[in-house]
């Protein structure tokens, strides 16, 4: 099923993986727009500052909307998405389930792949960095906040994080920051860009970096730092930071907004720190059955995604149906039947029978028709999960967020939201010992879920699942939450209680090129 998502992913992102390569043995190719030759190490400067710059959110557009790799290491590996082997559908070698059960190897095709990515992104922005390259104030920001960005995934993800000098040549190897080296360098990277970056609002604009989302990133950062530090509980300062960021967004003209399904949409609104223009496809199509079409993918979906039953009954309405007035929050969404399935014929908004939120039970068509399975029976998606392989196409419930009534490919996904930022900023105030209950509570009333008369951290690290579910933040959450570790439906028992499984291994090509790099505890 990998080929599927292969045709949708843009020529960009297909030519950046075949010309993929690691960044512990940088070798760069030079092009006609970005490198020139001459200087020590064969550096003298990126030629054209803008067009290197465009090409590193070019390369984020691939890297972000892929439903592999960076996706699927944040998500697939937690209990909010899971993609089942359905008869030969989905197999690809293990690579999906592998994930989910948490027993992957350094040899991971997604590991390797992300590592090289992210650490090629940094390589690539310290060459606009460097004094060579002659770049303004606001290009060096844009460059910074890229590069911190960068090396905040390979340190989320790894733990360690190689750097090379633009001027050294692939004779050295390059160092190995620890996490704390890391943590310091990203801290500082992003207090340089939050300085000379644009103060952009809620707009069009968004798709590039500005304060607001560097000041975003910095709050991430900060609420994570006793993660990277190893200092096992948080520091009252660094929560205190957290909190200024997150007001100074705010300033920014950014807030929490109603409407939970229509912040997905290409319209402007108030919670979109930054957005890049790359296709949602895989958002929409890598769960819904291939019987669900709409008139721009008379193809159907692709049958594959699903998330648990667990993860489903962290939301309020009826546990076994997700009809419209089942009690459910509006962030569970709904799933129409004979008397709410529209198509573009009969309602101006359509939803060519295709529900928000969680699919489960019987699908119809958009004239509300049941739906039929390739065999011809109900297409009836089933809460429950026989395991990761042995499934059926009907197995499972499905996730979408971004709704192909709004284009089935649309160029359009959040990847930092307010919202988000408004929960950071609760969990700081909580890590502070102080009370989260209000500020969870407003976002609650938003959402149309009902007031909680206190909040635990395991309150907050639930709010957080179900406001931002398919949004890269689950892995990270359970890891700051101690929650990464615990059992959860499949997971191989022998993972369970594994505290190594909270980073995944340094890839073994990168070992073998890089002796600089130590391979982490229990791989």
């Amino acid at each position: 099923m990998i080929k599927k998502q292969i045709k949708r992913i843009g020529l960009l992102s297909m030519m950046s993986a075949l010309f993929m390569i690691s960044c512990t043995n940088l070798e760069i190719k030079e092009t006609d727009s970005i490198h020139s030759s001459g200087g020590e190490g064969g550096f003298s400067g990126v030629e054209d500052v803008d067009a290197a710059i465009s090409n590193l959110y070019n390369s984020f557009n691939g890297q972000f909307g892929d439903q592999g790799n960076y996706f699927a290491l944040n998500e697939v590996t937690t209990d909010e998405q899971l993609v089942p082997t359905r008869g030969t559908d989905w197999g690809d070698n293990g690579v999906w389930r592998t994930l989910h059960a948490h027993t992957w190897s350094p040899s991971h095709a997604y590991v390797l792949t992300v590592w090289n990515q992210f650490n090629q992104n940094t390589f690539l922005a310290s060459e606009i960095i460097d004094p060579l390259s002659s770049a303004s104030a606001t290009q060096l920001a844009d460059a910074k906040f890229v590069r911190a960005l960068s090396m905040y995934t390979i340190l989320d993800l790894y733990g360690q994080v190689p750097f090379r000098q633009p001027d050294e040549g692939p004779e050295i190897n390059p160092i190995v920051m620890s996490s704390t080296e890391a943590y310091d360098f990203i801290l500082q990277d992003l207090n340089d860009a939050i300085a000379d970056l644009p103060a952009t609002g809620p707009s069009a604009e968004t798709n590039r970096a500005s304060k607001a989302s560097a000041y975003f990133l910095k709050a991430r950062l900060l609420l994570n730092a006793h993660i990277f530090k190893g200092t096992g509980s948080a520091d009252s300062g660094d929560m205190a930071g957290v909190i200024t960021a997150v007001d100074a967004i705010a300033a920014d003209g950014f807030g929490l907004q109603a409407g939970y399904f229509d912040l997905f949409k290409e319209d402007v609104d108030d919670e979109t720190i930054w957005y890049l223009p790359t296709g949602v496809g895989n958002r929409i199509w890598n769960g819904l059955h291939y019987h669900q079409i709409t008139p721009d993918n008379t193809g159907g979906g692709w049958n594959g995604f699903t998330t648990l039953a667990e993860f489903y009954d962290l939301f309020e309405g009826n546990p076994n149906s997700n009809k419209a007035g089942d009690g459910q929050e509006e962030r569970r969404g709904w799933v129409p039947d004979a008397t709410n399935a529209t198509n573009s014929t009969n309602a101006d908004n359509p939803n060519y029978g295709i529900g928000y939120g969680f699919l489960i039970g019987q699908q119809v068509d958009s004239l509300g028709v049941n739906f039929k399975d390739r065999a011809g029976a109900d297409l009836v998606f089933s809460k429950e999960l026989p395991g990761l392989s042995g499934n059926d196409e009907k197995t499972g419930i499905r996730v979408i967020k971004y709704h192909p009534a709004n284009g089935g490919f649309t160029s359009h996904e959040i990847i930092f939201r307010y919202s988000d930022a408004h929960l950071m900023k609760a969990e700081a105030m909580l890590r502070s010992g102080g009370d989260a209950t209000i500020m969870v509570n407003e976002l609650r009333a938003l959402r149309g879920a009902s007031d909680l008369g206190s909040v635990s951290e395991s309150d907050l690290l639930d709010e957080r699942g179900r406001e931002l579910y398919v949004e890269f933040t689950r892995r990270n959450d359970l890891v700051r939450f101690g929650q990464f570790t615990k059992d959860w439906e499949f997971k191989d028992p022998g993972a369970v209680g594994d505290a190594n499984k909270n980073l995944f291994p340094i890839p073994s090509n990168a070992l073998l090129s890089n002796p600089n790099l130590v391979q982490n505890p229990g791989y």
